[in-house]
């Protein structure tokens, strides 16, 4: 039986379970992992390692630690591309951005 491409299944699909799919997708993309979102930002450890200037073996323990500085987390971050925002959900539902820590610290030359 041939293969249909996710495309053509896609149409197939009602409004209301393609916006399921799409939400499920966004929950799963929320709950990455440093060593998951370097790999769907398409580097290696070796690649990233080599931007932040840092040793492989020193990305692989930033990556599996659970507790890292703010500053360490955004250099990751941007350096596959991305922007790191910090956002406190209150027990009341309100979200609020932190924006503190929103200033990139440029590296001295």
């Amino acid at each position: 039986m041939p293969r249909k491409s996710y495309d053509t299944l896609r149409r197939k699909m009602s409004p209301e379970r393609r916006q399921r799919n799409e939400a499920a997708a966004q929950e799963m993309l929320a709950e990455m992992v440093l060593a998951e979102l370097r790999k769907a930002a398409g580097f290696t450890q070796v690649e990233l390692a080599k931007i932040l200037g840092v040793s492989q073996a020193n990305l692989s323990q930033l990556e599996h630690q659970t507790d890292i500085q703010i500053s360490t987390l955004r250099r990751l971050i941007e350096a596959i591309g991305g922007q790191l925002e910090l956002v406190v959900k209150l027990p009341d539902g309100n979200k609020i951005r932190v924006t503190q820590f929103t200033e990139s610290v440029e590296p001295a030359a």
